[in-house]
């Protein structure tokens, strides 16, 4: 398959995708109990006049496939509405807590490929005790959940220990990063604990086949034969889980962005969610499922420069 038909190919799939996703979204968040009015108008509400105009602003009594249809012409022209919570712009909102999102992320992602991979290939090639340690501390990293050990992080190294802080996202810059290296952690855990059996298993398969053992007969170096006939061949499974483990990021950041109190999409998801702001709520999830895709896309596309064998967008 062309690149352009691939393009064209996950275009499709992706615009189907988002407006199945938004179609649910939308009719649970108009299914579930409560009013956002109540966070408009305050606890003690407003008085009729002031209710039947901010229903009418906001267009919460019209029929849902009328307000469904109406959001979607609203996106289709770039606009993400408004919140009713923070009174201003969805998009505004978005944009100015994505950095976060995206910092902590990547600082996760890079993580998880140095610590996962680095642990797994010691693992396989090593051996004996090293293989028992290693085995042990990626199934305790995959039994603890996130929450715990960014609580624990905060506990040992923000409050006990005073190096890193507590909370916040920092002022920019390398600020950022050390801002978001305990969040990073806490998040890259588990997925690096998984990455890290994924490699084990994956190198000590390719170890076993014939052409590896041709080439150790040959008398080749063990390190070339790592690089060129050991790592090639084990990194589709490596880079699928590595896709896998970046997408499944984007659910873990919402519950590290809560623990360590940043300000990021995550959080404002959450909050969006218990205020009843519909429009932040369709937006932030919209823009996670985006990025979703995206990551998927380009695993598929990375296949083809591992083994130039497969077939962009093929089957594997």
């Amino acid at each position: 398959m062309s690149i352009p038909s691939f393009i064209l190919r996950r275009s499709g799939g992706l615009l189907l995708v988002l407006l199945v996703t938004s179609f649910v979204v939308f009719g649970l968040m108009y299914l579930a109990p409560g009013s956002p009015l109540s966070f408009v108008l305050g606890p003690r509400g407003g008085t009729p006049e002031q209710i039947a105009r901010v229903t009418e602003q906001y267009h919460l009594d019209d029929p849902f496939l009328m307000r469904y249809f109406a959001w979607i012409g609203d996106i289709v022209r770039g606009d993400l509405g408004d919140s009713i919570v923070y009174r201003q712009g969805v998009t505004d909102l978005i944009g100015g807590r994505i950095g976060t999102t995206v910092g902590l992320i990547a600082l996760a992602t890079i993580l998880i490929a140095v610590i996962g991979i680095g642990l797994g290939l010691l693992a396989s090639l090593k051996g004996g005790w090293t293989d028992q340690v290693v085995t042990t501390v990626a199934t305790l990293g995959l039994a603890t959940p996130t929450f715990v050990i960014g609580v624990a992080l905060i506990s040992v190294f923000a409050v006990g220990l005073g190096w890193f802080p507590t909370n916040g996202s920092g002022g920019g810059g390398l600020n950022t990063v050390f801002h978001l290296t305990l969040p990073a952690i806490a998040l890259a855990v588990a997925s690096a604990a998984y990455l890290a059996r994924i490699t084990r298993a994956a190198v000590l398969e390719e170890e076993g086949r014939e052409h590896v053992q041709t080439a150790v007969a040959r008398g080749l170096r063990p390190g070339l034969i790592v690089r060129r006939h050991v790592l090639r061949n084990a990194l589709i499974p490596i880079t699928t889980v590595m896709g896998l483990t970046i997408a499944t990021l984007i659910a873990g950041a919402v519950v590290v962005e809560n623990v360590f109190a940043l300000d990021g999409l995550g959080s404002l998801l959450v909050r969006a969610i218990l205020q009843r702001d519909f429009a932040v709520v369709q937006a932030v999830i919209l823009v996670l499922v985006i990025a979703f895709v995206l990551i998927n896309a380009i695993v598929d596309f990375l296949y083809t420069l591992i083994d130039p064998r497969i077939q962009l967008g093929s089957k594997q």
